[in-house]
């Protein structure tokens, strides 16, 4: 079953705009931000239409602007996060040529083998998923000449995304949902049988109790 929320206004009390929070339990909770597997993958459009993405929505001011008003922006709730293995019985469930270790072995080998071309200064482009390119940074030098490979402090590894990732705005499902803090703390006043609960963040030593 699903927890329905219903969030009170909140309102500023202190000088560093604290916020206070509180939603009502309105049915019977079950855990909240559980990941879910989707459908098997043999049918896309079906587990497509199955899964919304869900987000939530806070207010942020403007870092550039600090006496801006604050402007409402969504941010994604992740569903949850596949492992090396989940990802390897997916690919595995959705072709069916190839178990499970099979695909997982050939992961760890191109990890490897991604790994030994970046380190000789080449790009590597993975079909429709995108290309991987070397990255590197460096601290100034007060010229060309005093410039040397001490110099060079970090080297990375940029993605830049293919085709496959074209057009994402437009075939995703979206959904609005609570925050995780606010899922969390519902959760935990569920489990002491109380009705309301609190995500209000603790003040900062020096700050009044609001």
């Amino acid at each position: 079953m699903k927890s329905q929320l219903r969030q009170k206004p909140h309102h500023d009390h202190s000088h560093k705009r604290i916020q206070r929070s509180r939603v009502t339990l309105i049915a019977n909770s079950s855990p909240l931000g559980e990941s879910e597997r989707g459908a098997r993958c043999g049918d896309l459009k079906n587990t497509m239409a199955a899964k919304k993405i869900q987000y939530s929505v806070s207010m942020y001011p403007n870092p550039l602007h600090e006496d801006d008003p604050k402007k409402a922006y969504a941010s994604i709730q992740l569903t949850g996060k596949y492992s090396t293995k989940d990802l390897c019985k997916h690919i595995s469930d959705h072709n069916g040529l190839f178990p499970r270790a099979v695909v997982e072995g050939v992961l760890i080998q191109l990890g490897s083998c991604i790994r030994e071309l970046i380190l000789q200064g080449y790009s590597i482009q993975l079909g429709e998923v995108g290309t991987l390119t070397p990255t590197i940074q460096s601290k100034g030098a007060t010229s060309i000449e005093e410039f040397g490979v001490q110099n060079i402090t970090r080297m990375g590894v940029n993605f830049t995304p293919g085709e496959v990732f074209e057009g994402l705005r437009d075939e995703a499902s979206f959904e609005q949902t609570t925050t995780r803090a606010a899922q969390q703390a519902a959760l935990e006043a569920a489990k002491k049988g109380e009705t309301t609960a609190d995500w209000t963040p603790k003040p900062e030593e020096g700050d009044e109790e609001p």
